[in-house]
């Protein structure tokens, strides 16, 4: 389609974020609003994502995130109108040491007390929940029921198509190449395929927000990281209310994909980077962390792969506000992670940072200038 040649907002991003914040800025009557994707909608970090969608987390803050955002997937099917494939089979978290137990047992009490029903389990329990696990080192779970994961590429194309049903437009193949402003007031965005006159940016770039930001002379914190999933052949007699099951200790992490698992675990080896392609250096930390947790799993054959972009800023937490010294720079990025599971939210407080208005919670802790004044946030549940 032709760019159009102005627009009241542009969102430079068409991954979960950008499409969830385009769909709540439409719904709340902002009648010209623009989102530019350099590729397709979703294909960066976003279909590359391992769908888990969970409110186990140990600051309050996230809870709150994580929470909207479940409420928001559940009624997906209502409101924007997709089907996204939600199995709310839960997260379920192994535990190793007595401090990991100490730190479950006080964020499960932030979240029993925010409405969760997530509790703490022996490892009997896991096991039940969990039959391919070995229960060798473990001394504790903790399982959250009402967390799951759902179909990342199905939660774009509900947010894009109401987007639009709404009017608003989304231009894919649209590369940002510069942004204008005098003074501290935006006024245009050059790209690729031409220019927009503008007074508002909001970035939603993902791994590619700190490139796009310093166009506006702001500083965004976020460095790019690969990691790698697999999805294995089919595993005859899996129950089908298989948790999303994490070892905290190695990070290693399955949850049910069609016939098989999908699996995945971080890698302290690799560098930052936009490296897109696959790599096969930490398949053998990924077959000591199955040999140790999931030995049955050494037997299955995996069927695919890919590899994705973290987005992760300093102390592993999102970057959401507005910048102070260019007007109408709003920004929604760093997620290190956790950008899919907390999009439903995002969108509504961009939407109501835009609008002037204050959003469901403070939102104030994970802005950017943090690293300046206060310092690290601290979030312990990640992977």
């Amino acid at each position: 389609m032709s760019l159009p040649a102005k627009a009241d907002v542009v969102i430079v991003g068409g991954g979960v974020m950008g499409t969830s914040i385009a769909f709540h800025l439409a719904e709340a009557g902002v009648t010209d609003v623009q989102l530019l994707e350099q590729n397709e909608l979703g294909s960066g970090s976003t279909s590359k994502a391992a769908g888990g969608v969970r409110a186990n987390f140990s600051d309050e803050l996230n809870i709150a995130l994580g929470v909207r955002s479940l409420e928001a997937f559940a009624r997906f099917g209502e409101r924007p109108g997709q089907e996204i494939d939600l199995h709310r089979v839960g997260y379920l978290f192994l535990l190793s040491t007595d401090e990991q137990v100490e730190l479950f047992e006080e964020s499960t009490r932030l979240q029993n007390a925010a409405g969760q029903p997530t509790r703490m389990l022996d490892v009997a329990e896991a096991v039940r929940l969990a039959p391919i696990l070995s229960p060798d080192g473990l001394i504790a779970a903790c399982f959250s029921p009402n967390d799951g994961h759902c179909t990342p590429e199905s939660v774009v194309l509900g947010y894009a198509t109401a987007a639009r049903k709404l009017g608003a437009t989304l231009v894919t193949g649209c590369e940002v190449t510069g942004i204008d402003a005098v003074g501290n007031e935006i006024r245009g965005v050059r790209t690729s395929r031409g220019e927009v006159a503008t007074s508002t940016v909001i970035c939603a770039a993902g791994a590619w927000s700190g490139p796009l930001a310093a166009m506006a002379g702001v500083d965004l914190p976020v460095t790019p990281l690969r990691r790698q999933i697999v999805v294995t052949e089919a595993i005859p007699g899996l129950p089908g209310n298989l948790p999303m099951t994490i070892d905290f200790s190695s990070t290693f992490y399955f949850h049910a994909e069609g016939p098989g698992l999908l699996v995945g675990m971080s890698d302290p080896d690799e560098e930052p980077g936009f490296h897109l392609g696959r790599s096969e250096a930490w398949l053998p930390r990924l077959t000591a962390a199955m040999e140790q947790r999931a030995p049955s799993l050494l037997d299955v054959g995996l069927a695919s792969g890919w590899a994705g972009l973290y987005e992760n800023t300093p102390d592993h937490n999102a970057l959401i506000g507005e910048a102070t010294d260019v007007s109408r720079f709003l920004y929604a990025t760093g997620f290190s992670g956790h950008g899919f599971l907390q999009g439903p939210a995002i969108g509504e407080i961009i939407r109501d940072l835009y609008l002037d208005r204050p959003p469901f919670v403070d939102i104030s802790p994970l802005d950017a200038t943090r690293f300046q004044n206060s310092g690290l946030r601290a979030e312990q549940n990640i992977v």
